[in-house]
């Protein structure tokens, strides 16, 4: 049976970081793509031409912006976990 290799902390930060880079644009584009349709639709009910800066300032900034920070936190947290369970077995089998 090989050796189980120790843990690499410092491949967490960049995990957590593209993890948190992709779900924020990801939610970005979405909460984007609602407001200017929301946008469109009430100034069509209005009878009024649509301010789409309304859908990216009052939509989709502060939906990307939690978004964002819930994911960071909860990666972190998960690849803080995975960093420790994994030290964990790895002495479990040095021992055993």
């Amino acid at each position: 049976m090989p050796t189980p290799r120790p843990p690499r902390w410092y491949a967490i930060p960049v995990r957590v970081l593209l993890v948190t880079f992709i779900g924020t644009l990801i939610s970005f584009a979405v909460s984007l793509l609602l407001g200017i349709l929301g946008t469109v639709i009430i100034s069509a009910l209005r009878h009024v031409n649509p301010n789409m800066t309304v859908a990216y300032r009052a939509v989709a900034l502060p939906v990307a912006l939690v978004a964002g920070g819930i994911i960071f936190v909860l990666a972190l947290a998960m690849e803080i976990r995975h960093y420790r369970q994994s030290k964990t077995l790895a002495a479990i089998e040095r021992v055993s």
